[in-house]
């Protein structure tokens, strides 16, 4: 059997705004196995990128624990939780984020530096990276100059810079249109299929049918 890379336990997450508290998760208890692919959906605003973001040690909970790869991310300080993330994680998100005035080599050389890769395997690394998911082409474009389509594969690249066991993926398919998002999710399976573990979180139910595993949030809590 596979092992758990991400375990969360009692997992919950609220909000106080004046006297009005919001529980975006309540209790969450999930395992999702090292080299498996999980979909999480549901609901807009239930909480799927709110699990995703403490999973990823992009924010801390109110209860519970999350351990990742072993360890317990609650207990990191700040530091600690942000090399953790630089060794182990690659994230994508529904909005870009590339740097305007970067070129997708340079975005991609700029993730490679802040992971550590020293400088002068850094451009031919991007390159690789950007080959990889079909852009080697564009390396000299910036984003203006590429499709949304285009910009997310960069935006995959970047992500895998540190060359993570897991990417967490936020609706990365949610600004694209059909043939796009065809285009990623065949460059996520791929990356699947040579061992990373990818978890996506979407409100597309076609997209999860691709999925092995699917988990469903509602009202902050796992359905099903």
């Amino acid at each position: 059997m596979s092992e758990a890379i991400i375990r969360t336990t009692d997992l919950a997450k609220s909000y106080l705004s004046g006297d009005v508290t919001t529980h975006a998760l309540r209790g969450v208890d999930l395992e999702i196995q090292k080299g498996s692919f999980t979909c999480i959906i549901g609901p807009s605003g239930h909480g799927k990128s709110t699990l995703m973001h403490l999973v990823g040690g992009l924010d801390r909970p109110t209860q519970g624990s999350v351990v990742l790869d072993g360890t317990d991310i609650s207990r990191l300080d700040n530091s600690q939780l942000a090399k953790l993330r630089g060794d182990k994680i690659g994230f994508v998100f529904q909005f870009f984020n590339l740097l305007q005035g970067l070129t997708a080599r340079e975005n991609v050389e700029v993730a490679m530096m802040l992971a550590g890769v020293p400088e002068k395997e850094q451009a031919s690394g991007a390159l690789k990276l950007l080959d990889m998911v079909g852009l080697a082409e564009k390396a000299d474009s910036k984003p203006s100059q590429m499709s949304g389509g285009q910009q997310q594969r960069v935006a995959i690249a970047r992500a895998l810079a540190n060359d993570p066991a897991i990417l967490l993926m936020d609706e990365p398919t949610g600004n694209l249109d059909s043939a796009a998002e065809a285009e990623v999710m065949e460059i996520l399976q791929g990356l699947h299929a040579g061992g990373k573990t990818v978890v996506l979180v979407t409100h597309n139910n076609e997209i999860a049918k691709k999925a092995q595993h699917v988990i469903c949030v509602k009202d902050g809590r796992i359905s099903s």
